[in-house]
């Protein structure tokens, strides 16, 4: 299975790609975890890609395509993969396509998220996590017992530093602008399959099954 996740920041792309990882039992791949892989090896794209994550600007077409291109030639993506914030733009969706072609292959489908931008917005804005131990919470919808303590290991919650409102709606803006184009050019291959993502975690991975078996037939 060779999968695409899309849709905007806090459509929960990374959890949905992890339940669908398992689903199919292949590898997620997530760009930002790419980067942050490169970067602490001080591979020579590691080090231009922290150039810009450190400023909070998006890392150029080429650093990206040379990297996620990269993680795809690894032996465990055989049986396919599902990627997480890989391709952002046209220029990275073709240079997939021509990659997969090389190999015989092609995308089975293009997942896109959906959700209400104001959604989004009280997602990420109140969301909190754990420096210690990677717990996640939420302050509406799945706080902690003890305000603003990990229920796991005691630790002082954090938020991060672009989860901010202003932040938030900049990130959105630069979804709409850049990768919504994504939506139309994957509707042209036929390989565009809308999900409803305004719902618990485990409701969208059953929605998403629902809609790859109506796709794939």
């Amino acid at each position: 299975m060779r999968l695409v996740l899309l849709g905007p920041p806090g459509a929960g792309k990374g959890t949905q790609a992890q339940r669908l990882a398992t689903e199919f039992d292949v590898p997620h791949i997530s760009t930002g975890d790419t980067f942050r892989a490169n970067a602490l090896a001080e591979t020579p794209l590691g080090r231009k890609a922290k150039e810009y994550m450190s400023r909070g600007a998006l890392v150029p077409d080429e650093i990206v395509v040379e990297m996620v291109l990269d993680r795809l030639q690894k032996s465990d993506t055989e049986k396919g993969f599902i990627l997480d914030g890989f391709p952002r733009t046209r220029p990275q969706a073709e240079a997939l396509d021509s990659l997969l072609v090389s190999d015989g292959h092609r995308l089975d489908a293009v997942v896109d998220l959906v959700i209400d931008d104001e959604l989004v917005v009280r997602r990420l804005v109140g969301r909190r996590s754990c420096p210690g131990c990677g717990a996640l919470y939420h302050l509406s919808w799945g706080p902690p017992l003890l305000e603003g303590k990990c229920d796991n290991c005691g630790a002082t919650l954090v938020k991060r530093d672009d989860d901010d409102k202003p932040t938030v709606r900049r990130r959105l803006e630069i979804y709409h602008s850049d990768t919504e184009v994504l939506e139309a050019y994957y509707a042209t291959t036929g390989q565009l399959v809308k999900v409803a993502g305004d719902a618990p975690e485990v409701e969208v991975t059953r929605r998403a099954l629902e809609a790859l078996r109506a796709h794939l037939g």
